[in-house]
């Protein structure tokens, strides 16, 4: 069988990355295999329309992802360590492990995996050895854990993504950066100077697609990946604009941000101003693939949203 009659095998087909991925390579003409854990679902009826296959599994079964990653050309990666009991970044590793070990012992030849910014480099970080940011190990080290399983299990072709924040994080649906609804304003400890690498989740599905599509020219590339990098202010102005209504980037203290109905997790925003972020549109645009801006992402999704 020619390898362009090879399925990709997917993983979170049903999700913003694995779902892009899906539609990307469906875009270019490349049989699509996405592991779901109920073919019955909405999302997966939905995917499976895209002309996907649907395969059930779950990545915590070893056996499973064998069977479905025999006979496929390439696997995409993605795993979360949220679960409907709460955070479970030990169950992250492990499904990774999974599905790394899985795909080798089925005998695919190229693995795809996406991680987050600036995994792998933040033991670097001034202040890490010494504890301060403590509430960003869990994360960011299983996220370079499974960077380090990928690197040295021996695939022939692999490439790492690295995305940055998500632009659909900023839809009021999703109540991250607008917990009270758009008319409540952004929450978040992000200043107004803090720059972001934000990421368009369907630039994640061309970045992996283009990679299984060349796997020679994206061997061993790790991709800080960025569709456009702005700060909080300009965010602010840009979302201003796509929803005709006035906001600013707000200067908030934790307390402050806590009492207007920030998430747990909106705490890990205290690193990026820290630390800063490292994706750039350029180290995606040298490597031939589209990106979306935000203000065109925006007028798109966010007044449909609000």
């Amino acid at each position: 069988m020619s390898a362009t009659a090879m399925p990709v095998l997917v993983t979170g087909a049903t999700g913003k990355q694995g779902g892009a991925t899906a539609r990307a390579l469906r875009a270019t003409g490349l049989p699509v295999r996405a592991l779901v854990r109920d073919p019955a679902s909405d999302r997966a009826r939905a995917v499976a329309a895209l002309g996907v296959e649907l395969v059930t599994g779950d990545l915590h079964d070893r056996e499973a992802v064998i069977r479905a990653a025999e006979g496929a050309r390439a696997v995409f990666s993605v795993q979360t360590p949220l679960t409907a009991a709460g955070v479970d970044f030990t169950g992250e590793v492990a499904q990774g492990v999974n599905l790394i070990e899985g795909a080798k012992a089925a005998g695919v030849r190229q693995f795809v995996h996406t991680s987050v910014d600036g995994a792998g480099r933040h033991t670097e970080t001034p202040g890490w050895a010494e504890g301060r940011w403590e509430f960003m190990k869990p994360t960011l080290n299983a996220k370079a854990e499974l960077q380090d399983r990928l690197r040295e299990a021996g695939f022939e072709h692999w490439t790492l993504l690295k995305p940055g924040l998500f632009m659909e994080n900023f839809l009021p649906s999703a109540a991250f950066l607008f917990p009270r609804g758009v008319a409540g304003g952004l929450v978040t400890l992000l200043k107004p100077h803090t720059r972001l690498s934000l990421v368009a989740a369907r630039d994640i599905g061309r970045a992996a697609a283009a990679a299984i599509v060349e796997p020679e020219r994206f061997h061993r590339v790790e991709l800080e990946l960025a569709s456009e990098c702005l700060s909080m202010a300009e965010i602010a102005e840009v979302l201003s604009r796509a929803l005709g209504t006035p906001l600013s980037a707000p200067d908030m203290t934790v307390e402050q941000a806590t009492a207007a109905g920030m998430p747990p997790m909106g705490v890990a925003h205290e690193w990026i101003n820290a630390v800063g972020m490292a994706g750039r549109p350029q180290h995606a645009r040298d490597l031939g693939i589209p990106l979306t801006s935000f203000e065109q992402w925006a007028r798109e999704h966010m007044r449909a949203d609000a």
